[in-house]
């Protein structure tokens, strides 16, 4: 298959599901809001949801770069750990952090987790390199892997915010969490592994199984 139309296809296909955590996300952060939860509640949540998240796209990264015929130590060690941490950064803090600044919330945050969290997010990267290179054919659930990358981008923005937004911030904020998971969910599952993978041919989905057996 051509790589652009394997990676247009990869998109449009996470497109619904990013779509449906997209919403829930937003009516789970009004509920939240309109509970008055303590200020901390968000950067709490997001240092559950942030480590997990790193977890499971090191464990896509490397397992699609095994399945792809990838091999060597260091280089699965260097692809799961940038798969991981590098996109899982992207997904989580920089680009809900780009929304912050340009909606102008009150109280934008620069966050990077693998060094305020190193303790505990570069073990979890490690361990998902661990886990992909293990059972190349082992699968999260994609529905999980959303909700988990949308939640984490969620309260990285939640952390930012003063109060109730008004619609047309709302709108903003949705924009940014649908691409905050949509481009770096399909980076760190099939573009950065078929950057790297010598039999490109075989990664063929993310979600579906690859045709060299």
């Amino acid at each position: 298959m051509n790589h652009g139309k394997l990676i247009f296809k990869e998109l449009k296909a996470h497109a619904p599901f990013t779509a449906a955590g997209t919403l829930l996300g937003i009516l789970l952060l009004l509920g939240l809001l309109r509970m008055n939860l303590p200020d901390g509640t968000a950067h709490h949540l997001f240092a559950v949801l942030h480590p997990l998240h790193v977890l499971l796209s090191a464990q896509a990264t490397v397992a699609t770069f095994r399945r792809a015929g990838g091999l060597g130590f260091w280089r699965i060690l260097a692809i799961g750990y940038l798969g991981g941490v590098g996109i899982g950064t992207l997904s989580d803090c920089l680009i809900p952090y780009l929304g912050e600044w340009m909606l102008g919330l009150p109280n934008p945050g620069f966050h990077l987790g693998f060094i305020e969290e190193w303790w505990l997010v570069n073990p979890l990267a490690l361990a998902g390199i661990v886990l992909g290179a293990w059972s190349v054919r082992t699968r999260v659930p994609h529905g999980l892997h959303v909700l988990i990358s949308t939640g984490a981008s969620l309260f990285h923005i939640a952390m930012a915010m003063g109060g109730v937004p008004s619609a047309p911030i709302l709108g903003g904020i949705a924009v940014f969490l649908f691409l905050s998971v949509w481009i770096p969910c399909c980076t760190s599952d099939i573009v950065f592994p078929l950057l790297f993978a010598p039999d490109k041919d075989a990664i063929t989905s993310c979600c579906g199984h690859s045709h060299s057996h």
